[in-house]
């Protein structure tokens, strides 16, 4: 029988010294949760800003989630399975946004797709224009988020068995199919909580939408941009879109607590009923 293990005594000073910390981070989220009544909510949601707002924020997320999954998978694949110098760079250059303030970011891409950046003649050319517009918010939001997807895609495959896909090419798989029928779902679990983690960075980017994409309401005013608005004028509107991504993060990070365990339960209970037919008879 295992015993249970209990604090120690010892560790209660440690505990004391960390309250203060953990107050920091629980009571700002406590103070939003209760700052407005049901009501005020209600009015809130029912403002001019708040549907657009949303409505965007979801369609713009969810594109740049699907672009992110296309193209990081593969990269993060990559990653996975090289060595050498050249990674290190790769990784730096996957990395940076990450540690890059937002305006930075925001500037950089001005840079690039503006009229006089350094793809702005020839978007030109083809009578394209990308700052300001929808698909310079997909743009922010994907160069901002993809660093965490592919960082958690990327651990996910290193942890996959490099047996398992010797076996399986030797069995006849091509290397795509090796990938797609044992990489893949035995990575999946990471792949998720990364894909989870993108969609979440997307949906509370603010500084690179700001600069690169405006704040055009119904074009480019995503939630963030919104609430910054609503402070302005109206506060009941901007608690009520600070609620709505707070209860997102909520759903989200219980999600990446447990999805793993249920994904690796559900493993369990299908590799025993493998061994067994329908009587419960084994195989």
């Amino acid at each position: 029988m295992v015993e249970r293990r209990h604090p120690s005594p010892r560790l209660w000073p440690v505990f004391l010294c960390a309250m203060p910390m953990l107050a920091l981070l629980v009571i700002p989220l406590i103070a939003i949760a209760t700052a407005s009544s049901p009501g005020d909510l209600l009015e809130g949601v029912n403002h001019p800003l708040f549907v657009p707002a949303l409505w965007l924020s979801a369609r713009t997320t969810l594109f740049s989630l699907a672009i992110v999954l296309v193209l990081g998978t593969p990269l993060a694949w990559w990653l996975a399975r090289s060595s050498g110098g050249r990674l290190r760079w790769v990784e730096l250059m996957v990395d940076l946004p990450i540690v890059l303030p937002p305006a930075v970011v925001g500037i950089a891409l001005l840079q690039t797709f503006g009229r006089s950046g350094l793809l702005g003649s020839t978007l030109e050319a083809f009578d394209l224009q990308i700052p300001f517009t929808t698909v310079a918010v997909v743009l922010a939001q994907v160069v901002v988020s993809a660093p965490f997807y592919i960082q958690s895609a990327a651990s996910a495959f290193r942890r996959v068995d490099d047996d398992l896909l010797i076996v399986a090419r030797t069995l006849g798989q091509s290397p795509a199919g090796a990938f797609f029928r044992v990489a893949l779902p035995l990575a999946l679990p990471g792949l998720i909580g990364g894909a989870a983690l993108c969609w979440a960075r997307a949906l509370g980017e603010f500084g690179a939408t700001l600069l690169f994409a405006g704040n055009l309401p119904g074009t480019t005013q995503t939630m963030p941009l919104a609430i910054y608005m609503a402070l302005e004028s109206d506060v009941r509107t901007a608690l009520a879109l600070s609620l709505v991504l707070a209860a997102v993060a909520v759903l989200l990070l219980f999600a990446l607590r447990f999805a793993p365990s249920w994904w690796s339960r559900r493993r369990i209970s299908v590799i025993s009923g493998a061994g067994e037919d329908r009587n419960g008879a084994p195989r």
